[in-house]
């Protein structure tokens, strides 16, 4: 019988990814891939640890779970500028009647703006997202991030399908062989759970090292709350918090602990490299 696409997708992930992986790292070859899996055992973590010692970050616990604005509030900055500034020299260039109704339409434009805002948010996300180009650190953010997804994958034993920093197709794509088999077939169990999770937040968990405050937490949260969903054992708010907060924890320990690793990973995707060669950069700071 015929697979299903997704199914399709698996067995393709399983074959000529994930069992290619397996054979080189029996073989010795690779040394990193999968060398955390079997340590990312979740614990009770407190906000507290995240403010100091090995695991510090750079901004509040509380900033993880908190959606950024920055790009929304760039985009109503900048309607609301450009058509005050529009509507005030249209009513004074524009003769009579002409200029009081041209500057009426102009400046409905915010009233249209917040409309679909507050009632069809989605229609604005192109729009807003390209707002994230004004930001000089964009570039490096969304770097970090993408990077903090591939080697925390790549430490937990996903095979890495590819990557892409383009602005709304950021992202590492991970072979569903992996990432996405226990979604399909039923629910997560808590090892299954304990290493998505950290997978989920090594984005997060990159941009948190290094900035005050986070911008691409969205997806990552929804991600990680689908996986909770799928959780064999029904988690209590305050269980789901504790995950949260040790899956961000977890990944930034191993972000410092491979930070060599790190690095050189992100210098070659920063050029565009392979999946191939982000590989060999990462496998080069293995200890020999």
């Amino acid at each position: 019988m015929a697979r299903p696409p997704s199914e399709r997708d698996q067995a393709l992930g399983t074959s000529e990814i994930l069992e290619a992986m397996k054979v080189l790292r029996g073989e010795g070859k690779l040394k990193l891939w999968n060398a955390a899996g079997a340590t990312s055992v979740r614990r009770n973590v407190f906000p507290g640890e995240l403010t100091r010692g090995p695991n510090k970050l750079a901004c509040e616990p509380s900033a993880i779970a908190t959606p950024s604005v920055r790009n929304d509030a760039a985009f109503l900055a900048t309607v609301v500028l450009s058509t005050s500034v529009l509507a005030t020299v249209a009513g004074a260039v524009l003769p009579g009647d002409w200029g009081f109704f041209s500057a009426y339409l102009i400046g409905g434009i915010n009233l249209v703006v917040l409309a679909i805002g507050s009632t069809a948010p989605g229609l604005l996300t192109v729009l807003t997202d390209k707002f994230s180009l004004v930001f000089p650190d964009y570039r490096e953010r969304t770097l970090r991030h993408e990077a903090g997804h591939f080697l925390v994958a790549y430490l937990h034993g996903c095979p890495i399908a590819d990557y892409s920093l383009a602005l709304k197709g950021a992202r590492v794509a991970l072979a569903k062989a992996v990432l996405q088999r226990e979604l399909y077939r039923g629910r997560l169990e808590d090892r299954e759970l304990d290493s998505l999770a950290v997978i989920a937040m090594g984005g997060v968990a990159a941009e948190a090292l290094k900035y005050e405050k986070i911008v691409g937490q969205s997806e990552d949260l929804f991600d990680l709350q689908s996986l909770i969903n799928k959780s064999e054992k029904e988690l209590s708010d305050s269980e789901q918090q504790n995950l949260t907060r040790w899956a961000v924890a977890r990944a930034a320990t191993l972000l410092n602990e491979h930070s060599v690793a790190y690095d050189r990973l992100m210098e070659k995707m920063s050029q565009g490299a392979s999946v191939y060669e982000c590989i060999c950069a990462i496998e080069s700071a293995a200890p020999a």
